[in-house]
């Protein structure tokens, strides 16, 4: 049975950081996207950032590049986001999510698998 599981979420100050860890288990993911996702209340599910879980190529939305990295730990079948001056507009519910297809994708559609997700909330 397929799992990812969120952790690392919780709240901080304007200009804080946090790290967004998400285990994955269940199956190999190798060749499969992983990727992290954000949904504040009244809004839609939004792509944050991704990475191929071979080679390790990432992408991210432009409203967290430069701020937020993601990273895996082959080792630890583990994706991590560090998040780096955050902002009370980064407040959400962040996801973690795996994708089999092999072009860039930041739809929520072209995710099979989701975590239960963790809060982050930012005050200023």
């Amino acid at each position: 049975q397929v799992q990812l599981v969120e952790s690392g979420g919780g709240s901080v100050q304007a200009g804080g950081s946090l790290i967004l860890s998400c285990a994955a288990s269940g199956r190999t993911f190798s060749g499969w996207t992983m990727a992290w996702f954000r949904q504040a209340p009244g809004k839609e599910r939004g792509f944050v950032a991704a990475i191929r879980w071979s080679g390790g190529t990432t992408y991210s939305d432009v409203s967290v590049t430069g701020r937020f990295t993601i990273a895996r730990d082959n080792a630890k079948n583990t994706v991590h986001l560090q998040m780096n001056s955050l902002t009370p507009e980064d407040t959400a519910v962040y996801y973690c999510a795996a994708s089999i297809r092999i072009q860039e994708s930041i739809s929520p559609q072209h995710y099979t698998y989701w975590g239960q997700g963790t809060q982050v909330t930012v005050s200023s």
